[in-house]
């Protein structure tokens, strides 16, 4: 019987030994369970069916169908899926696209393996991983765009946000970690969270990069 505490991960990687080292490393945690190694994106959303993840880790260069076009098949289909983008390369232009597609997280193959450990724990509780250097080239991006948009509705939408979900919105595009906020805030790590998925769900979205990109775009942060 499966245990209902634990959260499922499906691995997609083009390396049969990466794919083996995940999975092991996966079921080394008492708290997760690998539910699905896959070779390729091809037929992701059958594939995820028949699995039924909390999250996923999806490498971006694939053969047939790579990961970028993979999660937006997933998160077309299945939004509650969080997915974690894997690659060797910090680049800037899979990165973005990344994002766009809905990835809630982007992590370096040559991290510590238990760092993609934290970083599937993060994603299922709503964060957003990837590390410093890859955050601020985010935050950067997304003020750009902001900054472009020079007609802007002097009627912001307000999404009925409360003072406080403004506040950790706020935090949350300045780069702070679930933590990080609790201590600003004075709250408890379990409050922080779920303030964060009552953002989510005001904002119609489904990730902290999603409503860190909203934040900026619509102007619903000074």
């Amino acid at each position: 019987m499966d245990q209902p505490d634990l959260i499922r991960v499906a691995v997609f990687d083009d390396s049969w030994d990466r794919r083996e080292s995940l999975s092991y490393l996966i079921d080394l945690f008492e708290d997760m369970e690998c539910v699905g190694i896959f070779e390729d994106a091809t037929d992701a959303v059958d594939k995820l069916r028949n699995c039924n993840p909390h999250v996923v880790l999806m490498d971006i260069e694939m053969p047939r169908t790579n990961g970028i076009e993979g999660v937006k098949a997933i998160k077309a289909a299945l939004p509650e899926v969080v997915v974690i983008m894997q690659t060797v390369f910090e680049d800037d232009d899979s990165l973005f696209r990344s994002i766009r597609a809905g990835a809630s997280g982007y992590i370096l193959k040559r991290d510590d393996p238990y760092r993609t450990i934290q970083a599937v724990r993060e994603a299922r509780n709503g964060g957003a991983s990837m590390n410093a250097g890859m955050a601020l080239k985010i935050l950067r991006f997304f003020h750009a765009q902001a900054a472009d948009e020079v007609t802007r509705d002097p009627a912001k939408p307000s999404y009925s946000l409360t003072e406080r979900e403004r506040d950790i919105l706020s935090l949350m595009v300045d780069g702070l970690s679930y933590k990080m906020i609790a201590s600003r805030e004075n709250i408890s790590y379990h409050t922080v969270n779920s303030h964060i998925r009552s953002i989510y769900d005001k904002l119609h979205v489904h990730s902290a990069s999603e409503a860190v990109s909203k934040a900026l775009r619509e102007g619903l942060i000074d």
